[in-house]
């Protein structure tokens, strides 16, 4: 039977990256009877990129009750509501809010939630807000209030959900230029909600929501109609004296012919899949040309060798070796710190095994959006997991490699790497609880993760390592001389730092434009969904990752450079140094970071970023190589 490979990726493609968004067995909808409350809860305020910015300006969140927003609160005080792990690692602190909401309940008239006066420096503080446009985040029924847009190519109607949109519908504000201009831009406050819920029923007894869209606008009227007609002034806050700010909201039910459970899908919408498309088939295209490049000298160069080499009388007296061969004796030597390079390979496979099953979950469906922070939540529970597979690696990488410490070394495999990332992660979070922000992961919650790395993933990463000692190291099929052997000078461009970046550019290129989108994501509050994309993409970039780094390998032992270890790892991890220099590029042309905490918050979330990729990718390719080396002298005779 004839087997398209390109096109059944490509057909798996769309089918993982359209699926419509469903929800898991026990993820019930609510159904709500006519004058039921619905509940409106409020989260962090985000800064966006908007009419007042043309790049990002900051990291810092705010919670919705900061007091210098002087946000109307509900009797007796917002309450906090339960979070899962992830989600408050993502800055997510929702609370809940006056608003009045009932089921099929129009408001026919302005309703006023409350007037507050706001005094001159609370005033300066929310006109900064604006200037950097910050965005509310509000919640119903699990959905996140959006603004209702239309694709101009497509014509599908979905949810925007305020992220990178040309209107801003859910900033806290606008600015506007009274004389339309050159002038000093007037920050102005969105006072007014109008709140459009989509509801969906069958018997009209049981009705669900399926949609939340929220209108803002300003008013600077204290009393009577909040309509803002032609004309009207809008509320501008005083910087010198105490400014009279009144809430207004009205709420509109509007009936939908979505399902409950296809709600999401309005809210999924790919922009322009044409773009993934584009990564997908060059990362294809790049993957495709390494392994006939492999393929090839593997079939033609290495085979041949290997005929000429066994084809040898072995009972002359002088046999001249040429080529690798030379350093059959020298490959397996151990090399310089074989503690560290095991721990890192223990280290990474633990990582790359997090990354594969929390994708595969995520095409599975199980992280379900409206689950807010489940992504994260899985990865850190896998990573804790994976501990046992993690010792098991780093102990047999050890003993193949000649160590003897075992102790030491599953020590350092179990607390290394949460260590050094502990210590990046509080540091940063002290720049967050000193700017105010409601980002800084509150003290139970790092009490939390520091349980589940040290108390459940060190006994399992011990377990591992034991079951990993019993195994033993892996043979080598050929012996180690005893007098190392002499290595003449490189080529260039197989010195450590060239082939380094050499060897990285193409797997980088591979993922080029989808890291594009997870940066945005990362770091742009942009939401990113488009997992089936980017599961192949991150096949191909380790398939191109293992074929880069065998072949720059095989040109280091024809040119009789045997310490490959760490080359390895440095040629496989190449694409860290690529991705690091573009998020500096990222930094340069799409934000703009106004305050040190900012910029430091951005360089350190980029370079525990990096690092995790070199731990993977350098992972990846450590353990090709080692794989093809073995496969390559236990294929020849030596005497």
């Amino acid at each position: 039977m004839a087997f398209n490979t390109p096109v059944v990726l490509l057909a798996l493609g769309t089918l993982f990256a359209q699926t419509s968004a469903f929800y898991l067995p026990g993820a019930a909808p609510r159904d709500y009877a006519p004058g039921d409350t619905v509940n409106l809860f409020v989260n962090t305020l985000t800064p966006e990129v908007g009419p007042a910015t043309t790049k990002l300006r900051s990291f810092v969140n705010y919670d919705y009750y900061h007091p210098s927003f002087q946000f109307c609160q509900p009797d007796g005080g917002p309450k906090k509501q339960p979070e899962s792990l992830g989600s408050i690692l993502f800055g997510d602190r929702i609370f809940d809010s006056p608003y009045q909401i009932r089921m099929m309940e129009n408001s026919t008239e302005c309703q006023t939630l409350c007037t507050t006066t706001v005094s001159p420096e609370n005033a300066k503080f929310i006109n900064e807000r604006i200037r950097e446009d910050y965005a509310l985040n509000w919640l119903v029924d699990g959905l996140p209030a959006a603004e209702m847009k239309m694709d101009p190519k497509s014509g599908e109607i979905f949810y925007d959900i305020g992220m990178f949109s040309s209107n801003f519908c859910f900033n806290l504000g606008n600015v506007v230029d009274p004389d339309h201009e050159e002038a000093e831009i007037s920050p102005i406050l969105n006072n007014h909600y109008d709140i459009i819920l989509k509801y969906h029923t069958k018997d009209n007894i049981n009705y669900r929501v399926v949609g939340v869209l929220v209108w803002p606008s300003s008013n600077a009227a204290t009393e009577g109609d909040c309509e803002v007609r032609e004309g009207g002034k809008h509320m501008e806050l005083s910087e010198t004296t105490a400014t009279t700010v009144r809430y207004t909201y009205r709420v509109m039910w509007s009936k939908s012919d979505t399902r409950w459970a296809t709600r999401w899908d309005n809210y999924l919408h790919v922009f322009d899949p044409r773009i993934h498309w584009f990564s997908l088939i060059n990362s294809l295209v790049i993957a495709t040309f390494l392994c006939i490049m492999v393929s090839m000298i593997l079939y033609r160069n290495v085979s041949r060798d290997i005929s000429r080499y066994n084809s040898m009388d072995l009972s002359e007296d002088v046999q001249e070796d040429f080529g690798w061969k030379l350093v059959h004796g020298e490959v397996f030597r151990q090399p310089r710190w074989p503690m560290a390079l095991s721990v890192l390979v223990g280290n990474g496979t633990q990582l790359a095994l997090m990354v594969s099953v929390t994708l595969v979950f995520s095409l599975l469906g199980f992280l379900s959006p409206s689950n807010r922070g489940a992504l994260a939540t899985v990865m850190l529970v896998f990573w804790t997991l994976f501990g046992g597979i993690g010792g098991y690696a780093s102990t047999r990488v050890y003993a193949s490699l000649g160590g003897t410490q075992f102790r030491k070394n599953v020590f350092f495999t179990a607390t290394l790497l949460p260590t050094f990332v502990f210590v990046i992660v509080f540091l940063l979070n002290l720049l967050l609880i000193t700017a105010g922000s409601s980002g800084a992961v509150p003290f139970g919650t790092m009490l939390v993760i520091v349980i589940l790395w040290f108390a459940i993933n060190g006994p399992l990463t011990v377990v591992g390592a034991f079951i990993g000692r019993r195994h033993g190291l892996i043979s080598n099929p050929v012996r180690v001389n005893q007098i190392p052997r002499q290595i003449p000078p490189p080529p260039r461009y197989l010195k450590p730092w060239s082939a380094s970046l050499l060897s990285g550019v193409l797997p980088f290129g591979a993922a080029f434009v989808e890291l594009y989108f997870v940066l945005s994501s990362l770091f742009a509050s942009r939401a990113y969904y488009a997992f089936g994309f980017l599961s192949l993409t991150a096949c191909i970039v380790g398939l191109t990752t293992a074929t880069v780094t065998i072949l720059f390998t095989y040109f280091l032992l024809c040119a009789e450079e045997y310490r490959w270890h760490w080359r390895a790892v440095f040629i496989g991890g190449g694409s860290s140094f690529w991705l690091l220099a573009y998020g500096i590029f990222y930094w340069a042309s799409r934000l703009s970071l106004d305050s040190l905490t900012s910029v430091v918050l951005y360089l350190g979330y980029l370079f525990i970023l990096s690092v995790f990729n070199f731990l993977i990718t350098g992972t990846i390719g450590f353990l090709a190589t080692y794989w093809a080396v073995r496969r390559l002298y236990s294929a020849i005779r030596v005497d």
